[in-house]
C-alpha cells in the first residue's frame, strides 16, 4: 500500500470488522480486519465478488451501520462516535438510486433538498448546474419511474450531489444500465474530480471500470486481497495472457468453453473472433494447450491480474460461498428426451432442415402504450440451437419485445410465432415450450430454494416421479444442495441467478428467454452464466437474451440493435462490431459499435427535429 499522510487521506480504517446474524446461531463476517486509506481528490474502486463486503464497507462509512471491532475515520471524523456528522458532509448514492419513483425529478430534487435544508438562494443556483450536468433539464417535470434506467442513475448522482459534499460513495452506480449511460456517468464523475476536487469511492461489478480508477481495492470474504492502482493489478498477470485464433471448424464461443475447462487456463474470455487467455504460473503456450492453434501474446489488462489473484488464493472455487464461482458443469436439458444439438442437425443433410430450425419468427410487430410506441416494426427471425441477443440502451423497448415473445404482452400490430405458434390467437400453449427468466430473476423471496423450486415445477405440470427427478437433477446441476433451505429472498445475487436458471428449467423447454440476467452480478458469476447457456445451446435450446455487458454480447450467434423501438442492426457479432470507430491502432469493440449506433441514430434525429 502506498503511503499517505493523514492530510492526504479522507477515510482512514483500521482493522475494521463487521458481522450479522441469521438465524438462531448463525453468524457471518462481513467485513474481518480491513485496514486501508482512501486518498482525497482520486477515486477509489472497490472490487469483488457478491458477498466480499463492498455494500458493507460503504454503509460503515456513512455512518448507516456500526462495526463490531476497529474504526473508520471519515474526514477526520470517528464515524461511530458521529455518524451525523458524517453524513452532513458525505454523499450517498445506493444501488437502486434512492429515487422515489411518484415523484418529478423536480420533486426529488427538493425532496433532498429538504432533507439537507438547503435553502432557495442555494437551491437557485445548484438546480441549473445539475440539470446541465446530467441532461436531465427537460425533463424536470417527468415522474422518476418513467425515467430510463441511465436517467434514474443521473438523477440519483444529482440528488446526491445537491448538498456539495466532500466525499461522494457510490454503490454500484451502474448496474443495469447501458454502456452510452456508463460512459457518461464516469465523465461526469471525473469531470467533478478535476474541477471541484471532489473525492470519490464507489463498488463496482465491471472490471474494465475499475481500471479507470485511481486505485482499486480487491475485497473477498471481507478480506483485502490486494490494494493499488489498476497497473499493479494487471502486471500481477504479466508473461501469462494470450490470444487465440478460433478455428474455422468452431464457433468463438465454443472455444472458449473448451478452454475455460483445460486445467491450467486461470481464465477464459471471448476477445472479438478470438479467445484471450490467462494460464497459470507454471504452464506455457508450447504446453501443448493449443496444438494446431495461432497463440499470440497479449499485453495483460486489470481482468487478467484480477483472475490470477483468485486462483492465487484457491482458484475460482474459493468463490463459491459468495458467488457460486468455479469450474462450471455443462449443464444439459437434463432427465428427458433427448435434445438433437443444432450441429448434429445441420450436418445431416436433411432436406429442409434449415426452415424446421425456425423457431421464433417476428415481422413488423408493434406495440403501443396509448400514443407511445414502445416497439415499432421489429422484425427477426431465430433458429434453433442459437444464442440470440437483444441490445440496446435503457428504454429501446427489449423488454416489452421480450414480453409478447413470451406471450404475457398481446402486440398490438405485426405478426409474431414463437415455435410454430402464432402468439395471437396461442399464448398460453407457447407459454408452455418456453422458459422466462425476468430482470431481478422472480423469485419467492420468502420461499426457500427447495420450496421454490417445488412451486416451479408444480406450476410447469410436473408431477410425482418426474417432478422429483427434475428438482434433484436442478439442485446437482446447479449445485444448490447447501442453500436449499435458505430463503430465496437472503441468497446472494449469483446464487438467485442459478435458482432462476433452474426454475425456468423445469420442465425443459425449447426455448430460453433471459433479460438482463447478469445485471448486479460478479464477473464470476457472469463466466459461470455464459458457460451454462452455451452447453444448452449446444444440446439445441434456443436462447434470447439481453444484456448491458458488451462483452456478454459476443457470446451471442446474432443479435438485434434496438433504439426507441426500432431494429437499428443486425448480425453476427463481427457484423455489429464493424459499426464501430476505434481508435487508431486499437481493434473494434462491441462497446464501441454499440455507442456509435447509438449516437449516429440520436445525431440524425436530433436533425431531423
Amino acid at each position: 500500500m502506498a503511503e499517505h499522510s493523514p492530510e492526504q487521506d479522507i477515510l482512514i480504517c483500521e482493522d475494521l470488522t463487521k458481522e450479522f446474524r441469521y438465524g438462531p446461531r448463525g453468524k457471518i463476517k462481513a467485513l474481518d480486519a480491513v485496514t486501508l486509506r482512501v486518498a482525497r481528490g482520486e477515486v477509489t474502486g472497490l472490487i469483488g465478488p457478491d458477498g466480499a463486503g463492498k455494500t458493507t464497507f460503504i454503509r460503515l462509512a456513512t455512518g448507516l451501520f456500526t462495526p463490531e471491532a476497529g474504526s473508520i475515520i471519515v474526514l477526520g471524523i470517528d464515524v461511530a462516535t458521529d455518524p451525523q456528522g458524517v453524513q452532513s458532509r458525505v454523499g450517498y448514492m445506493p444501488q437502486r438510486f434512492g429515487l422515489y419513483e411518484d415523484l418529478t425529478v423536480e420533486e426529488n430534487l427538493n425532496l433532498y433538498a429538504d432533507l439537507h435544508a438547503i435553502g432557495a438562494d442555494a437551491r437557485a443556483e445548484r438546480y441549473p448546474k445539475l440539470m446541465q450536468m446530467t441532461g436531465l433539464g427537460p425533463f424536470q417535470r417527468r415522474l422518476a419511474g418513467q425515467l430510463s434506467g441511465g436517467m434514474k442513475q443521473k438523477l440519483g448522482l444529482a440528488c446526491t450531489l445537491l448538498s456539495t459534499p466532500d466525499l461522494l460513495l457510490l454503490d454500484e452506480p451502474t448496474v443495469g444500465v447501458d454502456p452510452l449511460s456508463r460512459r457518461e456517468l464516469w465523465e461526469i464523475v471525473y469531470r467533478l474530480v478535476r474541477e471541484q476536487g471532489l473525492t470519490v469511492l464507489l463498488s463496482t461489478s465491471y472490471l474494465d471500470e475499475a481500471e479507470r480508477c485511481d486505485t482499486a481495492v480487491l475485497l473477498l470474504r471481507g478480506k483485502v486481497l490486494e490494494t493499488g492502482p489498476p497497473s499493479k493489478i494487471s502486471s500481477i498477470a504479466k508473461g501469462r495472457t494470450f490470444r487465440i485464433d478460433t478455428p474455422q471448424s468452431l464457433k468463438p464461443r465454443q472455444l472458449q468453453a473448451n478452454l475455460a475447462n483445460r486445467g491450467g487456463v486461470v481464465d477464459a474470455t471471448l476477445e472479438g473472433n478470438h479467445v484471450r487467455v490467462v494460464l497459470a504460473a507454471d504452464v506455457g503456450p508450447e504446453s501443448g494447450l493449443f496444438n494446431g492453434m495461432s497463440v499470440n501474446p497479449v499485453a495483460p489488462r486489470f481482468e487478467d491480474g484480477f483472475m490470477t489473484l483468485v486462483q492465487a488464493v484457491g482458484g475460482p472455487a474459493g468463490f463459491a460461498a459468495d458467488s457460486g464461482g468455479g469450474k462450471t458443469k455443462v449443464v444439459g436439458p437434463g432427465p428427458g428426451p433427448p435434445v438433437v444439438s443444432p450441429a448434429a442437425a445441420e450436418g445431416s443433410g436433411e432436406p429442409g432442415w434449415q426452415s424446421h430450425r425456425l423457431v421464433v419468427e417476428v415481422h413488423d410487430l408493434t406495440r403501443k402504450f396509448g400514443s407511445f410506441i414502445a416497439v415499432n416494426n421489429v422484425t427477426f427471425r431465430v433458429h434453433r440451437g442459437e444464442i440470440f441477443g437483444l441490445l440496446g440502451p435503457n428504454g429501446a423497448g427489449k423488454s416489452t419485445t421480450f414480453r409478447m415473445l413470451c406471450g404475457l404482452l398481446p402486440a398490438s400490430s405485426g405478426t409474431l410465432s414463437v415455435a410454430g405458434m402464432d402468439l395471437r390467437f396461442a399464448r398460453a400453449s407457447a407459454r408452455q415450450r418456453i422458459g422466462y427468466v425476468a430482470q431481478k430473476f422472480s423469485l419467492y423471496g420468502q420461499l426457500t430454494v427447495m420450496e421454490n423450486l417445488d412451486f416451479f415445477s408444480g406450476a410447469y405440470g410436473l408431477r410425482g416421479p418426474g417432478k422429483r427427478e427434475r428438482i434433484a437433477w436442478a439442485i446437482e446441476q446447479f449445485d444448490l444442495r447447501s442453500r436449499s433451505g435458505l430463503p430465496a429472498g437472503e441468497l446472494p445475487a449469483g446464487y438467485k441467478q442459478r435458482l432462476a436458471m433452474a426454475c425456468a428449467l423445469m420442465h425443459q423447454p425449447e426455448i430460453l428467454f433471459l433479460d438482463e440476467p447478469t445485471s448486479g452480478v460478479d464477473p464470476l458469476a457472469r463466466r459461470e452464466f455464459w458457460q451454462r447457456i452455451g452447453a444448452l445451446a449446444d444440446e439445441g435450446v434456443t436462447v434470447i437474451v439481453t444484456t448491458h455487458f458488451m462483452e456478454e454480447a459476443e457470446y451471442c450467434d446474432r443479435m438485434v440493435i434496438m433504439v426507441d423501438g426500432r431494429v437499428l442492426a443486425e448480425g453476427t457479432p463481427a457484423d455489429i462490431r464493424g459499426h464501430a470507430r476505434p481508435a487508431p491502432g486499437k481493434e473494434p469493440a462491441m462497446e464501441d459499435a454499440f455507442i456509435a449506433i447509438v449516437e449516429d441514430y440520436r445525431a440524425t434525429q436530433k436533425q431531423l427535429n
